[in-house]
């Protein structure tokens, strides 16, 4: 039989957040606000994306540069997880 294990989420300096996103008709993804301690952020803008791996909190996906209340954040796309680095 095949056994598949749950990837481990434990890492201190990833962030998991949920985030609400829209989705075109090409399947893109496009964040539009990410949950940060029980407040709704909203994204001000997106000005980059691309796959990039998170040097800080370890792990790859999709690498969404966000400005969020003016602050520059990185938000990721791990597999179906999103998570943001602290600082």
């Amino acid at each position: 039989m095949i056994s598949f294990k749950e990837p481990e989420y434990n890492n201190p300096n990833k962030h998991f957040t949920s985030v609400k996103a829209t989705f075109d008709e090409e399947g893109n993804i496009t964040p539009v606000s990410m949950m940060y301690e029980n407040t709704e952020l909203e994204i001000d803008r997106i000005v980059d994306i691309r796959p990039a791996a998170s040097l800080k909190s370890g792990g790859a996906g999709i690498r969404y540069t966000c400005y969020i209340r003016g602050v520059k954040t990185y938000l990721f796309l791990e597999d179906t997880h999103w998570f943001f680095e602290v600082s």
